[in-house]
């Protein structure tokens, strides 16, 4: 096979690369590399089945060309990150809404299966639990950017379902879960190597509003697996599809956790999320995913534990 990834130069674009290429089959990664870095795929660019474009999934002549080349289309590419959306809402939109609107229109164009990505926020402020996927969306103004993202994230899924409804285009819609791991930055408001990169430093851990909501994180390379898994599942086709740990940890407890694994003496600090983010600012105080779903389709289970994942992170920025 020879599969397109867009974002194939971020966070998880970079490990679904070289879980597609350890499997045999070709890749090529296009990413603007706003958020992506070329050390990303750093061990990817020596195999011979793996191309690196460097590029704009807003630029529908390059998209067209790629799309067409390729046997199936992930498409991660997006402007992630609270932090981010809250700082660049207009360009995060405009990436969100219509580089999924043109990567959809050449797939449709090409009848090429496409996967794309979508995210637990799109659940908003719906704090019940574990949730599943037709579970409602609760969400603030639309005034605050915090929202702006869950909203792209949902036209994405709703094109991607027009797409298969209508033009019996084959597509698949996973909804991500906190999924973290090597290669995740804290730059942008990713929370666990933030903290792990401050306990390294010995710094301050700092903790937005109280610490008591609560997230369940799920390894990158679990992730991976379960998108390759749902491609190639018919039965995903058309569906949405929740991909997250059901092990629930309050941010105050990561922050204790992280403190401990490392053996740093960084105090923990918290900060309101007015001064985190933007006067205002809502977030969500509990995010646990029903999985059923996925375990039916691909027989679903995270493998690594938290304790683990966040060891993997620490590696990784030791070895910067």
């Amino acid at each position: 096979m020879h599969a397109l990834v867009t974002g194939g130069a971020g966070f998880i674009g970079s490990h679904l690369c070289e879980a597609l290429l350890a499997r045999g089959d070709r890749v090529t990664a296009l990413d603007d590399l706003s958020t992506g870095s070329l050390e990303n795929v750093s061990g990817a660019q020596d195999d011979d089945n793996f191309q690196l474009v460097v590029g704009s999934i807003l630029d529908e002549t390059l998209v067209d060309k790629l799309v067409e080349r390729a046997d199936v289309v992930y498409h991660l590419a997006a402007a992630v990150g609270v932090s981010l959306i809250v700082e660049h809402p207009l360009e995060s939109m405009r990436t969100n809404i219509k580089g999924t609107e043109i990567v959809f229109d050449m797939a449709g164009r090409y009848r090429k299966k496409t996967l794309v990505t979508s995210t637990s926020e799109i659940y908003g402020k719906n704090a019940e639990g574990p949730l599943k996927e037709e579970d409602d969306r609760i969400l603030g103004s639309p005034l605050k950017s915090r929202w702006s993202y869950s909203t792209a994230k949902a036209l994405d899924e709703i094109l991607a379902y027009i797409y298969f409804k209508e033009k019996r285009l084959p597509t698949v819609i996973v909804r991500l879960f906190n999924t973290i791991g090597p290669r995740q930055t804290g730059h942008y408001g990713m929370v666990v190597p933030r903290f792990v990169g401050q306990a390294l430093a010995g710094e301050p851990i700092t903790v937005y509003g109280t610490g008591a909501q609560s997230r369940c994180f799920l390894c990158v390379h679990d992730a991976v697996e379960a998108m390759i898994g749902l491609m190639e599942t018919p039965a995903a086709e058309g569906a949405v599809v929740n991909i997250g740990s059901s092990s629930e940890i309050t941010i105050e407890a990561l922050a204790q956790r992280v403190i401990e694994i490392v053996g740093s003496d960084s105090p923990i600090e918290h900060i309101p999320y007015d001064q985190a983010y933007e006067e205002g600012f809502e977030d969500m105080e509990r995010r646990v995913p029903d999985c059923t779903r996925a375990r039916r389709l691909v027989g679903f289970e995270p493998k690594y534990a938290l304790d683990e994942i966040i060891k993997m992170i620490l590696e990784s920025l030791q070895g910067r």
